[in-house]
């Protein structure tokens, strides 16, 4: 994982680079009226505003060669050369700023990305941990988390890595580089737990499972139907296996539409039920094939006990106001239908059946706002569909093309 981390900061010297207008370098000598040091801190700054960090740096050099005691000088320089990459010659700068003055802000920070692009882990923790916990400034944290991930996964201190990466994933939920790098981590760990299961439980119950889950999500069904059936001579009665031998049977009946793949997925919900009542998912699913069937008087009753059960199911609220509405009763409708899109305000579904519930009770102007609301949601290509995700439940769909 350290390699896919090689440039996770490339934007870190744009982040870092406002350093220099809190480190003010005096457009004079702070040993007297020296004209060449004040025209090396003009120029210098001219070239660092234009972006011109080869000029910046030269300037900044000369000037630190007659201004050695100045400490913002020093920081300033360390910018520059982290800028071009030049991360030893930017420690180096870094701790001399902070010998010549201990209050310059930020150069911790700077300070652990430097030590992090070098590969030295260990000593980068310090000035990361700092600036990731204790600073102010989100871009700042942002930049010491990515790096303290990678610091954490080079030292393979990998459940401290996902700590950061759960951390930063609450705070910027909607950043793409923090997604994708924390979505690395999560999967890095994901496989290095799978893999000490498979290394000391290889033929454990623990292990069939989650080949058949992986089989599963990889869309192997006839190795994830093997994989479960294997886990059930091993443990009949182990709860939650039928219930995912019942969504592989469904998977597969979707892609062959053979009819013994349904009725096989009907009869591992049931057997699930036995196993566990209170598997809410199962009876769901059972309430769900039964509305597809439009046995309506059955799936009504299965919807009901399952939100009698779990009254935030939300898909269950949305199938149940979908019976309601084939039995022509939108009135009933109402209030799972409402209670769903409360729970969930971006399932697209159950406002499209809200709004044909109001039509259904004369309720116009309500109506025409929940179809609004639909509408703006169908239009949006990052609409949720539901609360649940696919993987969990089979989620309710529009079934039919007429407006409500």
């Amino acid at each position: 994982m350290i390699g896919c981390y090689k440039r996770v900061c490339r934007k870190v010297a744009l982040i870092l680079l406002p350093l220099c207008s809190f480190l003010p370098v005096p457009a004079r000598s702070q040993a007297g009226q020296n004209n060449a040091a004040a025209r090396y801190a003009v120029e210098g700054q001219k070239a660092l505003a234009s972006g011109d960090y080869d000029e910046a740096r030269i300037k900044f050099e000369e000037l630190a060669k007659l201004e050695p005691r100045v400490g913002e000088i020093h920081a300033t320089l360390a910018v520059i050369y982290f800028k071009e990459r030049s991360y030893e010659k930017a420690v180096r700068e870094i701790h001399v700023a902070q010998n010549l003055k201990p209050s310059l802000p930020k150069l911790d920070s700077l300070l652990g990305v430097s030590l992090a692009e070098m590969g030295r882990f260990s000593e980068a923790l310090p000035g990361l941990e700092k600036g990731f916990r204790q600073t102010a400034d989100p871009e700042i944290r942002r930049m010491c988390g990515l790096q303290l991930m990678r610091a954490y996964t080079g030292l393979h201190r990998d459940p401290e890595a996902v700590g950061v990466a759960l951390t930063l994933t609450r705070s910027f939920p909607d950043d793409p580089e923090v997604l994708y790098h924390t979505g690395r981590v999560f999967g890095n760990y994901a496989y290095i737990v799978m893999e000490s299961l498979r290394n000391k439980a290889p033929n454990s119950i623990w292990m069939l499972q989650a080949q058949g889950e992986a089989n599963e999500s990889q869309k192997d069904y006839d190795s994830a139907i093997s994989a479960f059936h294997h886990v059930l001579s091993l443990d009949p009665h182990r709860p939650g296996i039928h219930y995912r031998l019942g969504r592989v049977y469904l998977a597969r009946f979707r892609v062959a539409q053979h009819p013994e793949d349904r009725a096989s997925a009907r009869q591992e919900f049931q057997a699930e039920l036995q196993i566990d009542p209170a598997n809410g998912n199962a009876a769901y699913e059972l309430a769900q094939m039964a509305a597809e069937d439009n046995d309506l008087a059955e799936a009504r009753k299965q919807f009901e006990s399952v939100v009698e059960k779990y009254p935030d199911f939300e898909q269950a609220l949305v199938g149940l106001g979908g019976v309601y509405l084939d039995s022509r009763n939108g009135a009933a409708a109402l209030a799972p239908l409402k209670r769903a899109t409360g729970i969930d305000p971006g399932d697209e579904v159950a406002w499209y059946r809200l709004a044909k519930a109001e039509r259904e009770a004369g309720n116009r102007e309500a109506a025409n706002k929940a179809l609004e609301t639909f509408r703006t949601l169908h239009a949006s290509s990052a609409a949720a569909r539901s609360s649940h995700s696919p993987d969990e439940v089979t989620p309710q769909t529009i079934r039919d093309n007429s407006a409500p």
